[in-house]
């Protein structure tokens, strides 16, 4: 195997690509079109790029390519099919984690991913991720503009609502099947119908919240009369956050979000009351946080948590009752609201394609869901989080979240 270093080169741009050197190649990579583009040096199209959001190719700099049974501690158990393919880079996770690999055929131009196990080889297998790298790297590409809302998503700059999600949604869609003759691989279908969803709100005029909804979006999703909307009389006065009194007023929560039932018997009660007059002698008041009494009760969270909201700031929390711990769960009420949409709209959009999403590849939808609720709230992969709701639930395959 070559040792030697990959190529860094950078284009006009400032991107920075890697590229190999002919020793690097060879013997791995013999189909001529992906040699081409792994091996032009310090033009803006070809070449690999080394990290971002998506996937990295970091594993390219090091010293090359190299082959998966190359990788293994006991690669006689891998699949035929598997032994020679090549290792170059690695799919995304929350906080940026590494997932499966991606690997390239060599002699076909192939690329694909798999999870490497190291003590199971005898279950990997492979994914279809793109036909070619060229064809992987305009994804990628594409991606990104869509979400930045440029180049060729330029014309959505400013746009926010259902109607302009659809739009960047079938446009990022129609980019993946000219690439794939059809055949979209669910990673990139999963793109196009759940990332552009980020997109459905702005920010607000006053900044006093991280969003500014749509009107109607909770009611469009969830159906009338089944968003609540509050009153001042239903609010405890530990509530002071006026810009959340507002929301719960004007826009309300649905009172059946799926992983979250809303409180609807009224008023609200902060968590101490709630403890008091509810479940009376279950939590002493050590027990409870040490501001239970400016903890306003919103609701349930499957699995014995409580949603709660911090009437001084507005912050969002789950109680999670059986740890007697509370632990960050949106940035503010605009945010919870997108997540229990966010939710509601992947599940129908699921039952739409007779469970496409979650039957084919319900590890890389988690991922996707996860990646795209942190493009809008970022609480669940910031630094200091160390458990997060929302991210567990949306990885629980056996319980069926998504």
């Amino acid at each position: 195997m070559s040792t030697s270093t990959s190529t860094t080169t950078s284009t006009d741009t400032g991107t920075k690509t890697i590229t190999l050197t002919e020793d690097e190649l060879d013997p791995y990579v013999t189909h001529a079109a992906t040699r081409s583009w792994l091996a032009s040096p310090g033009l803006p199209g070809p070449g690999l790029p080394g990290d971002g959001g998506l996937l990295t190719f970091e594993a390219l700099r090091a010293g090359g390519p190299r082959t998966v049974a190359d990788s293994m501690g006991d690669p006689d158990l891998l699949a035929a099919d598997l032994r020679d393919q090549l290792v170059i880079g690695a799919l995304r996770g929350p906080a940026d984690a590494e997932t499966e690999s991606i690997l390239l055929d060599g002699a076909t131009g192939e690329v694909s991913t798999t999870y490497v196990l190291q003590d199971r080889p005898d279950l990997m297998d492979r994914r279809p991720l793109a036909p070619s790298l060229q064809v992987l790297t305009d994804f990628v590409a594409a991606t990104e503009e869509m979400a930045a809302r440029r180049g060729r998503f330029a014309s959505y700059e400013g746009r926010f609502g259902p109607k302009a999600v659809a739009g960047m949604s079938r446009q990022l869609l129609a980019v993946f099947e000219e690439g794939t003759g059809g055949e979209v691989p669910p990673f990139w279908r999963m793109a196009a119908l759940i990332r552009p969803l980020a997109l459905v709100a702005g920010p607000p005029a006053d900044a006093a919240l991280t969003l500014d909804l749509p009107t109607r979006l909770l009611d469009e999703e969830f159906g009338q009369g089944r968003v609540a909307r509050f009153e001042d009389v239903d609010f405890p006065a530990a509530l002071a956050h006026e810009p959340t009194r507002r929301f719960l007023r004007e826009t309300g929560l649905p009172e059946d979000g799926f992983l979250f039932q809303l409180d609807t018997d009224v008023p609200l009660p902060t968590l101490a009351e709630y403890y008091e007059d509810e479940r009376p002698g279950e939590y002493t008041a050590d027990e409870l946080p040490d501001d239970a009494d400016h903890l306003i009760r919103l609701g349930h969270l499957i699995e014995d948590n409580s949603l709660v909201v911090d009437g001084a700031t507005g912050a969002i929390l789950n109680w999670s009752e059986p740890e007697a711990t509370l632990y960050a769960l949106n940035t503010d009420i605009s945010t919870l609201a997108f997540t229990l949409w966010l939710l509601h709209r992947e599940k129908t959009i699921d039952e739409t394609l007779s469970h496409e999403l979650t039957a084919d590849a319900y590890d890389q939808l988690a991922t996707t869901m996860t990646q795209t609720l942190s493009t809008v709230d970022p609480t669940g992969s910031a630094p200091q989080s160390t458990w997060h709701y929302w991210t567990e639930l949306f990885q629980d395959e056996a319980g069926g979240v998504l």
